[in-house]
């Protein structure tokens, strides 16, 4: 299981390896996705991604219908009965039925710039007397074709233009909201309509605090559509426009006809408090327009009449304002662009990987699902996402990448042949490896080495046939060699088939073919004596090492019990006449004062009697102990013997440093101490010596110290005494 994990870790880190590490592949996705943004650029692809849009809007599930919305319909039975235009007196006596029920808003999509039979009068009383009434203009476009609005709609405001942006294809897939005409600003009539319905909502326009060019209405922010948005490439972003979110095909909202309602078979109920658009639903009229919904590859194309054009732009004003229902938004240029590049970097990486135009054209195909699922679900959630463009690059970069393995192949053929007849000639093991590190040109010589015909070894790798850790050390060293191109040395562990462990160093170097393929070159050469003699001299050398260091250890222990008393650790009667006599030349050189203590034990003779020696030992052990805390790390104690001690004070700025220590000397040693579950108190007395005022000569220092500590015990013991003349 172990080893299988590995195997796959393997594999995924030679794919990483190829993909991003493989200057070609980056070199040729980043070409193809700058050609594939070039075509896009001119133009040349927006049809098929207009196309694909289509796709989408006709894929995406069906949206419930927006109930806000209601149209009056003139069908051809109603122009049948009523002709058209539609006589003043009948669009008075309409508008006055509809008013009755009412509505939030009502939208006349009939242009009336001129009267039409009788009832012109009541008409225009009409006109006026309804408050939420929105005619419609058309502003004049650059061809200077318009028509002008109702003159009393027109003074009172209560107008929208009706002018609509058409795609290369003669569709319409962008809204209009306001056009600014000269000085003046014109609202839109689905925009003014929707404006209508959301003022009782306590909603009006306003400018965005993101960008205040683009409209905000309450919490949703239209953002005006620019020459490059989406799929479109230099498109007329005139005017202000949005992109168009259909609800649907044609026949979407709620329809009824005009001789229904004018006959009562239309209930209040279905206009109340909604926005209610009058206009033509007849196809003799011709006021019909595709949409990303028109296109069908089994039947004609069906045509969306402009009154319900005008119905979706309305419905997708307010839901996005009160459902939050999505704008279809956008990538940035700059992100488009990488993500065309992205998709050139997965063919190229798979071609490179896969190496194989049927797996390379399986592979590209289940990429293009995937690209086209997620372009799909983006635009479920509303944004449009290029599909068409990273397509190309997808399969072009495949297409490059395939071309040239197959050059490159039919080059490596020829390579390897070379490279057989030469090495076979060469006594050591050689080997070349291709850039998955598999071996294509081995000699015999290795095929002896390791205990296996060549024809079995041949587009295997290292995990083929070693063991695990075996492999793994020479993969690493071979991408080490890949990596940075630098010749390589290596000793490392080589295992036959016969289970035989060689030691071996391996030299590694790259090389490069004429058509410019990567191979890494090794040689073999068997150092296992070599390694086996080393390691013998390594062993000898340790051993040699290992006894000096006993040796010096041996005199080192030599000198320390010359020189320390076997009992006590402390400096013995040698080591201290050492000391005494460097410290007085030291003292005599720099005018300084040395003070000599001499100690005995008070009783020690009767502890010793009585409670044995071993007792005593302990004691001398744990008097040793206390007389070293009494003093500086510069000064020394030592053992002359028995129960005599000898302190050296080097340096001492005057006598009373020298009664401080020696009272702290008695103090510390007048402390019982507990000693094989017996507790004992002992006394010393001190004598003390002086260099140079008591003398100047090692013998007489210490004999006058001597003096000095018996005349403490004449004293009474417990105390100490200086030597004549220390003062």
């Amino acid at each position: 299981m172990m080893q299988s994990i590995r195997r796959q870790k393997h594999i995924w880190t030679k794919l990483v390896a190829s993909v991003c590490k493989g200057n070609r592949v980056w070199i040729t996705a980043s070409g193809v996705a700058a050609c594939v943004v070039a075509i896009r650029m001119t133009g040349l692809l927006q049809a098929w991604e207009l196309s694909t849009l289509d796709q989408f809007f006709r894929f995406r599930p069906r949206e419930p219908i927006d109930d806000r919305i209601v149209i009056i319909g003139a069908d051809e039975a109603d122009l049948q009965r009523l002709g058209f235009p539609i006589p003043d007196w009948v669009l008075a006596e309409l508008l006055q039925k509809v008013q009755a029920a009412q509505p939030r808003a009502i939208g006349l999509d009939f242009y009336r710039d001129l009267p039409v039979g009788s009832g012109n009068e009541k008409l225009i009383k009409t006109y006026q007397q309804i408050p939420n009434l929105v005619g419609i203009e058309q502003l004049k476009d650059r061809e200077g074709s318009g028509v002008a609005p109702p003159p009393v709609l027109s003074k009172l405001g209560r107008v929208g233009f009706n002018n609509v942006v058409y795609d290369p294809d003669r569709k319409i897939r962008r809204a209009l909201l306001y056009w600014q005409v000269d000085t003046q600003i014109h609202q839109s009539f689905a925009l003014k309509l929707a404006l209508i319905y959301l003022k009782q909502k306590g909603i009006q326009e306003e400018a965005s605090l993101v960008n205040p060019r683009y409209l905000q209405l309450g919490r949703a922010v239209f953002p005006q559509f620019e020459p490059n948005d989406g799929v479109y490439i230099r498109a007329d972003a005139g005017a202000y426009q949005i992109l168009a979110n259909y609800r649907g095909p044609s026949g979407f909202f709620k329809t009824v006809s005009i001789q229904d309602l004018m006959e009562g078979r239309v209930s209040p109920e279905m206009l109340r408090d909604r926005i209610v658009l009058i206009g033509s639903t007849a196809t003799s009229l011709k006021d019909f327009s595709a949409t990303p919904y028109s296109s069908n590859w089994t039947s004609a194309p069906k045509l969306t009449a402009g009154v319900e054009l005008q119905a979706n732009f309305i419905s997708q004003i307010i839901s996005t304002t009160l459902d939050n229902r999505s704008l279809l938004k956008v990538w940035l240029e700059p992100v488009e662009w990488l993500w065309i590049w992205i998709w050139a970097v997965i063919g190229t990486g798979l071609s490179w990987r896969l190496r194989s135009p049927q797996r390379s054209g399986l592979a590209i195909g289940l990429g293009a699902l995937a690209l086209t699922i997620m372009g799909y679900v983006s635009f479920l959630v509303g944004w449009i996402v290029p599909i068409v463009p990273p397509l190309l690059a997808l399969s072009s970069s495949a297409i490059v990448i395939i071309s040239h393995i197959a050059h490159s192949e039919e080059e490596l053929k020829r390579s390897k042949e070379f490279l057989h007849r030469i090495i076979n000639t060469i006594p050591d093991p050689i080997f070349v490896k291709d850039k998955n590190h598999r071996w294509i040109v081995l000699n015999e010589a290795f095929s002896r080495f390791l205990g296996k015909p060549l024809d079995e070894l041949i587009e295997k790798s290292d995990h083929d046939l070693f063991s695990t850790h075996e492999a793994d050390v020479f993969w690493q060293q071979d991408d080490l060699v890949f990596r940075y191109e630098h010749e390589l040395e290596h000793e490392e562990e080589f295992t036959s088939l016969d289970g035989i462990t060689h030691q071996i160093a391996t030299k590694r170097s790259l090389h490069k073919d004429a058509a410019g393929n990567l191979f890494l070159v090794g040689v073999i050469r068997d150092i296992t004596e070599r390694k086996t003699i080393e390691q013998e001299l390594r062993r000898t050398t340790a051993e040699l090492s290992r006894s000096n260091a006993e040796l010096r250890l041996s005199q080192n222990r030599l000198s320390y019990l010359a020189n320390h008393d076997a009992l006590t650790g402390l400096p013995n009667r040698n080591l201290f006449y050492e000391r005494l006599n460097r410290c007085l030349e030291w003292a005599n050189t720099h005018q300084q004062v040395v003070a000599l203590l001499f100690l005995d034990l008070d009783g020690f003779k009767q502890i010793n009697d009585t409670l044995g020696h071993g007792v005593g030992d302990v004691l001398l052990q744990a008097v040793a102990k206390r007389l070293t805390g009494c003093l500086r790390t510069s000064d020394t104690v030592a053992r002359l013997g028995g129960d005599e001690f000898v302190i050296i004070l080097p340096a001492i700025p005057g006598i009373s440093d020298v009664t401080k220590v020696a009272e702290k000397i008695l103090s510390t040693l007048s402390q019982s101490f507990a000693i094989a579950g017996h507790t004992i108190s002992v006394t010393t007395s001190i004598g003390i010596s002086i260099y140079p005022h008591s003398n100047e000569e090692i013998e007489a220092l210490i004999q006058q110290a001597d003096d000095a500590m018996y005349q403490a015990k004449k004293r009474g013991k417990n105390q100490f005494v200086f030597a004549p003349k220390a003062f």
